[in-house]
């Protein structure tokens, strides 16, 4: 047992007045996940904030890990106007309103197995923010072990963190990818989707409003299903796993990676677990099948053949 693990353990059955009195449980430099023990805690240290980005409204209000702020993913992380990730200063002002100071560890949770958490995460490194971590297995983790929730909106000093410039290597756009199309660059194309909108039998998920006018996938890509990656709990596999889970569709991270889903959130997931986990290089391409699907004249692989207008 590691000396994080123990003094993890340790500490969680220990009272709420001798978790104040302690400084931050250390987490291993090279670990982008903690776990629901470890965040309760330390809930009470300054040093650690906690953030939810979750996509059902209404869902923080009702109850939310205590202390933590609310980050909207239709809102807060993009811009609202253009279709792109926030600004640079504009997200530096989002996070040092939320307290978050150059020192901080930032933890980061949500619903639906942490799609828009991982989405969140992917614009924190974007912008060089460090020691950000995901609460491994979210919000659902959480409330399966019946740890508490609070009602109330914390309000924190503004923090001093200084968002950099944009990292571009972690973003793919619809030219980079098309260069690995056409052959003019070397990389893993990594559809997320479920078996159905990769074989072309849907254009996408029942009720979502992101839609397009193509279905099918983009040639060259492999299928690994984001839900392959989680266990029962929604928690990451073991690295073994994971490593073996892409090694049998031939991602071994001997070239780079791009991901892709619909719209860059499920594929964010994805990214998270080779980019963070595995060590792979790899890029979200967060305009994913709406927009490639979308484009004119693109090359589309279609194994069903459905085809828009006649389903």
């Amino acid at each position: 047992m590691s000396v994080t693990t123990f003094f993890t353990r340790a500490l969680v059955g220990v009272s709420a007045s001798f978790v104040l009195a302690l400084p931050a449980v250390a987490v291993e430099a090279n670990s982008a996940l903690v776990t629901t023990e470890w965040l309760e805690a330390n809930l009470n240290n300054p040093q650690v904030r906690v953030v939810e980005v979750s996509v059902n409204p209404g869902l923080y209000e009702r109850g939310h890990i205590d202390g933590a702020v609310n980050f909207s993913w239709h809102t807060d992380l993009v811009d609202t106007v253009q279709r792109d990730i926030i600004a640079q200063n504009n997200f530096q002002e989002l996070l040092q309103n939320a307290g978050i100071n150059q020192d901080t560890t930032t933890v980061l949770y949500g619903d639906s197995n942490n799609w828009f958490a991982a989405w969140g995460a992917w614009v924190f490194d974007i912008y060089g923010i460090d020691n950000v971590k995901l609460l491994d297995g979210g919000r659902v983790k959480w409330e399966a072990e019946g740890r508490p929730l609070s009602a109330n909106a914390p309000s924190y000093d503004k923090g001093n963190v200084q968002a950099k410039a944009a990292d571009e290597s972690l973003r793919a756009r619809l030219s980079d990818v098309l260069e690995v199309v056409n052959g003019d660059t070397k990389a893993s194309l990594v559809d997320i989707r479920s078996a159905d909108e990769y074989n072309g039998k849907i254009f996408a998920p029942a009720g979502v409003p992101e839609l397009a006018v193509r279905a099918g996938h983009i040639p060259g890509a492999v299928n690994v299903t984001w839900s392959k990656l989680v266990a029962e709990d929604g928690t990451f596999k073991p690295v073994d796993e994971l490593k073996a889970i892409y090694e049998e569709v031939g991602v071994d991270g001997s070239q780079p990676v791009i991901t892709y889903c619909r719209i860059g959130e499920r594929s964010s997931h994805s990214w998270f677990a080779l980019k963070k986990l595995l060590g792979y290089d790899v890029k979200n391409y967060d305009g994913s099948w709406t927009e490639y699907g979308n484009s004119v004249g693109v090359p589309i692989e279609n194994p069903t053949g459905t085809v828009w207008g006649n389903t």
